[in-house]
C-alpha cells in the first residue's frame, strides 16, 4: 500500500481522517467508511466478453484489508454500491475476504447497483439499510438536492457520483482527480473502487474540497 499520512478534517466536532485510499476513518465511532467499491464489476464485464484484468477486484479487497489492519475499526460502512451487479464469480472473493474479519461489523447502505438478494448479504453477516442515522451523520447512497437536505436529520455522507476536481496548469494542462467534497449539509466521498470513473463536480465558495493524489490528500483552495 502506498505510504501516505491521512489528512485530518474536523466536521461537526467529529474527527475524520481522509485517506489516499479514498476512504474515511471516523475516529470517535471507530468506523471506516468506503463508498462505491463496485466489487463484481470486473466479473460483470468479463461475463459480457469485455477483457478486463482479473486482479482488480482482489486489489481493492487487499487495500481494504490494509486499512482495517492500520486503523483497527470496529465498524466498516459502505455508503452504497458494494457489489456492482447480480451474482457472478467475484462474489466468492468477497466471501473469502469476509472470513478474514469475522468480528468486524459491516454495514451496507444499499445503492442502485446493490441488487444481490438480501439473503446473500446476510450469509456474510453484512447489515443492510436504506439509510442510517449515526449522529451527527446520516448515511445515504445518493446525494440530495438542497431542498431535500433541509428536510433531513443529520449531515449527509454519501457517494454515488464518483466526484472529481479538475485542476488546470499554467498552460493547457488539465487533470481530474478523485476528491472528497464537503458542503454545508452534505459530504460526498470519492469512489473507492479502482474500476470506476470520476465526474468533475461544481463547488461553491463554502465547500471544502480535498483532492486525492497518489501519496497525499490535498485541500483545494
Amino acid at each position: 500500500m502506498t505510504t501516505c499520512a491521512a489528512t485530518p478534517f474536523k466536521l461537526l466536532d467529529q474527527d475524520l481522517l481522509l485517506t489516499c485510499q479514498r476512504a474515511i476513518y471516523w475516529q470517535q465511532e471507530k468506523t471506516l467508511i468506503a463508498a462505491d467499491v463496485h466489487l463484481g464489476k470486473v466479473g460483470h464485464f468479463r461475463k459480457a466478453g469485455i477483457a478486463v484484468p482479473r486482479d482488480m477486484e482482489q486489489d481493492d479487497l487487499a487495500v481494504l484489508s490494509d486499512l482495517i489492519h492500520e486503523y483497527r475499526p470496529e465498524k466498516l460502512l459502505f455508503p452504497g454500491d458494494l457489489f456492482h451487479s447480480d451474482m457472478n464469480a467475484d462474489w466468492e472473493w468477497l466471501r473469502l475476504w469476509r472470513q478474514q474479519f469475522p468480528k468486524l461489523r459491516i454495514i451496507l447502505i444499499r445503492g442502485n447497483h446493490d441488487i444481490v438478494h438480501d439473503d446473500h448479504y446476510h450469509q456474510l453477516d453484512i447489515e443492510l439499510h436504506a439509510s442510517l442515522l449515526m449522529e451527527p451523520f446520516l448515511m445515504l447512497h445518493h446525494p440530495q438536492r438542497e431542498t431535500e437536505l433541509s428536510e433531513l436529520t443529520g449531515y449527509v455522507l454519501c457517494g454515488h457520483i464518483h466526484p472529481g476536481v479538475n485542476l488546470k496548469g499554467k498552460g493547457r494542462q488539465s487533470l481530474t482527480l478523485p476528491c472528497f467534497a464537503f458542503g454545508k449539509r452534505q459530504g460526498i466521498l470519492p469512489s473507492f473502487g479502482r474500476f470506476t470513473g470520476k465526474v468533475a463536480i461544481r463547488s461553491v465558495a463554502t465547500d471544502r474540497i480535498f483532492a486525492v493524489l497518489k501519496d497525499k490528500v490535498m485541500a483545494i483552495a
